[in-house]
């Protein structure tokens, strides 16, 4: 067990990690607090260095900089813990917005723990909580997923397992997976409510607010998505809430479709149409699914 009481405890003579937010796209969302740290700290570790070069001639500080990214972190976090142990003060801050979300940050975080070094957050710019904050969907419980994996088959299982949590979902995604994330998200979930925002704070700052289909549709129309996404997704409680008739959600495809036939004396062929239109899904996917999952005929 440790206790750190960051401002009123001598550490050993160990120096002090300072996860330090920085703007997500507006130069003015930095805080006054993050640019006395980035002035006064011995290193600032950043993941990309070029970037934060931009930010630091804007601010006109100069404190050394280092690279710390996911490709050098083992050699990089190595280095930089040497240092704090010898009493310097590092400033972590990542590409835009806070460190350790998604990125290697929490690593370094937790080996300084590891190292009982005094790890100090600050408050600040986060794509995530923008994002939900302005969606329009529940805030009262969130969880926030981060980036989904990008083979297919990874993919479909993650949303599988997501599929009736009860909290709005939050994602990333880059401009250039976008399309084919929403159809998986269509296709795992329904139909259900979404806000997807690019280019927060920036002069494009942009929200589609709408079912799947709707914003699916709409940048499909506009074709190449610009800026990376932050998808905030409906839980299965809120989507349940829009409407009356989601009793299925809880049954895959064919258990659908196999109670229209056994409770409702449907043939195939209609309960293969109704449960399309209920899951607001092609009719092919259905007949796909339920044939060559259940090997049946009908």
């Amino acid at each position: 067990m440790e206790e750190q009481i960051s401002f009123q405890t001598a550490h050993e003579g160990k120096g002090t990690l300072y996860l330090v937010p920085t703007p997500i796209g507006n130069l003015d969302d930095i805080t006054f607090r993050a640019l006395e740290i980035l002035k006064t700290a011995d290193i600032v570790a950043a993941e990309d260095t070029r970037n934060t070069m931009k930010l630091c001639a804007h601010f006109e500080i100069h404190t050394p900089l280092v690279s710390y990214h996911e490709h050098n972190k083992r050699a990089s976090g190595e280095k930089l813990i040497a240092e704090l142990l010898s009493g310097k003060t590092v400033a972590l801050v990542t590409d835009a917005g806070t460190p350790g979300i998604s990125d290697p940050g929490a690593d370094l975080a937790a080996s300084c723990i590891g190292q009982k070094i005094p790890v100090v957050p600050l408050p600040g710019a986060n794509a995530a909580v923008t994002g939900l904050i302005a969606s329009g969907l529940s805030t009262d419980h969130f969880l926030f997923y981060g980036f989904l994996p990008r083979q297919k088959k990874e993919r479909t299982q993650a949303l599988q397992a997501l599929t009736g949590l009860p909290y709005t979902l939050v994602f990333y995604e880059s401009p250039r997976r976008i399309l084919h994330t929403l159809k998986d998200l269509h296709e795992a979930f329904g139909d259900r409510k979404i806000s997807l925002s690019k280019e927060l704070t920036k002069r494009f700052e942009t929200f589609f607010r709408g079912k799947i289909t709707d914003v699916l549709s709409s940048l499909e129309e506009k074709g190449e998505v610009k800026g990376e996404v932050c998808l905030i997704v409906a839980g299965a409680e809120e989507a349940q809430k829009q409407t009356d008739d989601l009793w299925w959600r809880i049954l895959d495809v064919s258990a659908h479709v196999d109670h229209y036939v056994k409770d409702k004396n449907m043939t195939v062929r209609d309960a293969i149409k109704q449960t399309a239109v209920d899951r607001s899904v092609p009719k092919r996917d259905v007949y796909r699914i339920y044939h060559h999952t259940d090997d049946k005929s009908g």
